[in-house]
């Protein structure tokens, strides 16, 4: 079964068009390899996390900040599909 990616944001930070952006993005790079991408509210003020399935990749407040596209897709891309080019974004 595919993973499921989800994005934990706080709603109270204004940080849904930032997460829906990242999904954007990790759709459009990982459309065949993951089953999809779960934007989902946090009850806990300031929380922006990454996780496939269980696994927590991301947390801003452990990382000092948000990642890159970039970075976030290197990371995705190491769990989900570790062969997989991203093309400019290895560079």
């Amino acid at each position: 079964m595919k993973p499921t990616i989800t994005i934990e944001y706080c709603p109270k930070c204004g940080w849904l068009l930032r997460a829906a952006y990242m999904a954007q993005e990790l759709l459009t790079t990982f459309s065949e390899e993951v089953n999809g991408v779960l934007l989902k509210p946090s009850e806990t003020s300031g929380r922006y996390t990454i996780s496939i399935n269980d696994l927590e990749i991301f947390d801003r407040k452990l990382m000092g900040g948000f990642p890159e596209i970039k970075q976030l897709k290197q990371l995705i891309r190491d769990h989900v599909s570790p062969d997989k080019s991203l093309g400019h974004s290895d560079k």
